[in-house]
């Protein structure tokens, strides 16, 4: 039986995204759908890896040890819906920094299909900005927009990756990949 794998940003597509960063487990809020969401597809058998940019460590917003803070009420919310959060791979650097792993670069996507030992061809990459799609794109990972967060801007704006497909929210693209 081959992984299911799913790749999903975390800030605007599980939780709500803040102009000012997440900077600490207070601000962390779920988007209402997106840990049952997690859980279904945990329920079919997929396993869920969020990849996320967190230049907020790089800008010296918040240390590691808030991050982890973060990531933690993530997980623990996640499994009080029944969910489970494989696996979280992040990039702390700014944009100055001009590193591999920071979308829309490919090197988080990379790192993920390296530890799982995937071709991420095809595999579902949800986020909310043109960033999170063209970093998908660049591996053959298909992109998936939600509407949460940047998402109706980065509708509005264009210049989406070929054959993306726009869904509301995490709960509407859990439903098209469990319905198809």
């Amino acid at each position: 039986m081959p992984l299911k794998l799913i790749i999903l940003d975390r800030d605007g597509v599980i939780n709500f995204d803040s102009a000012q960063f997440i900077k600490s487990p207070a601000e962390w809020r779920p988007i209402p759908g997106s840990l049952e969401a997690i859980a279904r597809l945990n329920q079919a058998g997929w396993r869920v890896v969020v990849a996320t940019n967190q230049s907020g460590v790089g800008r010296g917003l918040f240390d590691m040890d808030m991050l982890n803070g973060i990531h933690n009420k993530m997980h623990r919310a996640a499994q009080a819906a029944g969910g489970r959060i494989d696996a979280v791979f992040y990039c702390p650097h700014t944009s100055e920094q001009h590193c591999d792993c920071r979308k829309p670069q490919p090197g988080m996507f990379r790192r993920i299909g390296a530890c799982y030992n995937i071709d991420l061809a095809g595999v579902p990459a949800v986020g909310d900005s043109l960033r999170d799609l063209q970093a998908a794109a660049a591996v053959g990972a298909k992109p998936l927009l939600t509407l949460t967060g940047k998402g109706e801007k980065t509708r509005a704006e264009g210049n989406l990756p070929e054959g993306t497909l726009v869904f509301p929210d995490l709960a509407a693209v859990v439903a098209h990949l469990l319905d198809t």
